[in-house]
């Protein structure tokens, strides 16, 4: 099943420029939303006040379990 939506020649043109010649709008549309998920979950990974630098990780682990 397909859908039409309508799109401004803009748009197409800024959708058309993120694509290869063989591939369709539908292609590109589902590659950007892909890129665009991963990206919204770094952000509320990378987000949340709680989260600190690898290296301060690493120390606190190191202090918590000495040999």
């Amino acid at each position: 099943m397909t859908s039409t939506i309508q799109i401004s020649e803009e748009t197409k043109e800024l959708i058309s420029t993120f694509g290869t010649k063989k591939e369709t709008y539908e292609d590109i549309i589902k590659r950007l939303y892909t890129l665009a998920v991963k990206e919204q979950f770094r952000e509320f990974i990378f987000s949340s006040e709680k989260a600190i630098p690898i290296d301060e990780a690493i120390k606190r682990a190191k202090q918590k379990w000495q040999k």
